[in-house]
């Protein structure tokens, strides 16, 4: 009887607390459904805290519960203990949640260098109460440790929610040397002569590229010299002179820039890279520091992806004998 009367002091407050959730939800139901336990449990625990008490302080009917003299003054005094229960869970809820480490961002190492790095500097400038942790890694990408990650090819995973950043346009290009040694392609079938460096196609019986002028539509079938998943490999191999790369854009642009890549075939338009993605747990879609970095990724590498516009060659002015001035 000690050992149960000791008990019965433990357990009073966790009783105390279910007994303010009924009350406030008017139904052992709904309370239940709040704390996540069975409703016998609710029940069980409202009778053992009468049982405690020798007191009655609920009176309960079929459709409605109603507080006994005695339970009216005790309610204030659970409605505490129910409080204070709910502030330690929720304390131990944020000792646990994201928000109390730095966001975990993971990209692929290639777009992670050329699209992520520049924008972390400006995302910190813009948030400075979202601390960052970056990782340009391929295994912790496929293992899933991280909150944010950057990456093609998403998973079929309904445990991850994934956002479009865009497919970044892709281009032919080969160095200069190299076209001087083996000629320049004037048309799509002319590439069947040359060494294609292209993204890995291995699912597909042979590699076909597909290329379009306007209305026109050329599909040439090729046997890659290099076929690879990593666009940073292909770039490597396409700046080190061993064929035509089919590239994203935004890694040949500063090839194209300096003369040590030439486009090929510039006028026909190829299929666009791999589409980019950002991922994220669908658990952090109520959390604000995730939302509010991949707003800023939709933001700022969407635009990176874009093709730069031409720049405008401004009109000449007419010579001064030509305008008839003297």
């Amino acid at each position: 009887m000690e050992i149960e009367t000791a008990m019965n002091l433990i357990w009073t407050p966790a009783q105390l607390a279910m007994f303010a959730k009924v009350v406030d939800l008017n139904g052992f139901s709904a309370a239940a459904r709040a704390l996540a336990v069975p409703k016998a449990a609710v029940s069980r625990a409202v009778a053992d805290l009468e049982k405690t008490l020798g007191v009655r302080v609920l009176e309960r009917t079929t459709r409605r519960i109603s507080l006994t003299s005695a339970g009216r003054l005790l309610y204030p005094h659970a409605k505490h203990v129910g409080e204070e229960t709910d502030a330690a869970r929720s304390a131990i809820a944020k000792l646990q949640s994201p928000e109390a480490r730095p966001l975990r961002v993971v990209a692929d190492p290639t777009y992670g260098r050329v699209l992520l790095s520049p924008l972390v500097p400006r995302f910190l400038e813009a948030f400075a109460h979202v601390p960052l942790e970056v990782a340009l890694d391929a295994q912790q990408l496929a293992e899933g440790a991280w909150d944010v990650a950057i990456r093609t090819r998403p998973p079929a995973d309904g445990s991850v929610t994934q956002r479009l950043l865009g497919a970044p346009p892709a281009l032919l290009c080969a160095t200069p040397a190299y076209l001087q040694q083996r000629g320049m392609p004037a048309r799509p079938d002319d590439l069947r002569s040359h060494d294609l460096l292209t993204p890995d196609a291995a699912e597909l019986p042979e590699f076909r590229l597909l290329l379009e002028r306007g209305a026109q539509r050329a599909e040439v079938p090729l046997t890659p010299k290099l076929a690879v998943d990593d666009p940073a490999v292909l770039h490597a191999a396409t700046a080190a002179g061993l064929g035509i790369g089919l590239l994203p854009e935004f890694l040949c642009r500063q090839g194209l820039a300096t003369g040590r890549l030439k486009p090929v075939l510039s006028e026909w338009a190829v299929p666009a890279a791999a589409a980019l993605y950002a991922l994220y747990p669908t658990a952090l879609e109520s959390d604000p520091r995730a939302q509010q970095f991949v707003d800023f990724l939709a933001a700022n590498i969407v635009p990176a992806l874009a093709l730069p516009k031409p720049a405008r060659v401004p009109a000449a002015q007419p010579r001064a004998h030509e305008s008839g001035a003297h």
